[in-house]
């Protein structure tokens, strides 16, 4: 019998849950990883109270990157073909792609960094928001070809190993997601936008936007008109400004729901 591949490489209390709850689902999370819909089904069969009981161990679980995930072949006879040699999440990458692939078809279909996702594919709706040299594009309308040697970081490349980071926490706190699939993109966008209001930049809503290079304080409406290029249908966006401005700030917001057993 074949040895089942490596990744995810689970810790015992992780597995024991996934075992315990998704016995069905193992081999596939075992294989590929932990999927948005084993997310969403773990917390369909738990509820709230349990999914409490277990969170440390998921939560770690969600914080891994793929970037041990084996990586699709090379497609073959690719019309139009560059070379693109840039940095995504900390590590040195070098395609051959087409020169009108996106940014976003590179990171899912040649690098498996599938946590950016395609929302519209017009640039309306913020699900495919990445950090390009610290700035936030949107990767379905940015071409591969344009990201010679930039750093590209993904909503993949901001935990630490199992540390998550601040606003990837303070969206867990708050709930500031529902179906998860404009999460990454709303992620990687209040990630930027918290070094846009620090280096002073102005928004449609700012009182003086001659006070330049002065950090901005963000109120609920910066942080509204800010965010508006992602775009929410589950409703989250109170949640989502709670968990931006816990990160902003220097104290924590109150959470406004809790479990249903009163347990947070």
């Amino acid at each position: 019998m074949e040895d089942q591949p490596k990744f995810p490489d689970l810790t015992d209390a992780e597995r024991k849950v996934l075992e315990d709850l998704m016995p069905d689902e193992m081999s596939e999370i075992i294989t590929s990883g932990m999927k948005r819909r084993h997310f969403l089904k773990l917390i369909t069969y738990t509820g709230t109270s349990l999914l409490a009981t277990h969170f440390i161990g998921i939560e770690q679980l969600m914080a891994r990157t793929t970037a041990g995930a084996p990586l699709p072949p090379p497609p073959t006879g690719i019309d139009n073909g560059v070379n693109v040699t840039f940095n995504v999440n900390g590590r040195a990458q070098k395609l051959l792609v087409d020169s009108r692939m996106t940014l976003l078809d590179a990171l899912r279909e040649r690098l498996a960094l599938t946590g950016s996702k395609k929302g519209c594919d017009h640039g309306q709706c913020g699900a495919c928001t990445v950090l390009i040299d610290g700035r936030r594009v949107l990767a379905c309308l940015t071409l591969a070809a344009t990201c010679e040697e930039k750093a590209v970081t993904t909503i993949e490349g901001l935990a630490k190993e199992e540390t998550l980071h601040p606003m990837q926490a303070a969206f867990i706190k708050h709930d500031g997601f529902q179906c998860g699939y404009c999460t990454p993109g709303q992620i990687c966008s209040a990630v930027a936008l918290m070094s846009e209001a620090k280096n002073g930049e102005a928004s449609y809503v700012t009182s003086n936007v001659r006070q330049t290079g002065k950090p901005v304080k963000l109120s609920d409406e910066e942080i509204q008109e800010r965010m508006s290029g992602n775009i929410c249908r589950c409703g989250a966006y109170p949640n989502i400004v709670d968990a931006i401005r816990e990160v902003h700030g220097d104290k924590a917001v109150a959470q406004v729901w809790q479990f249903a057993d009163g347990t947070i």
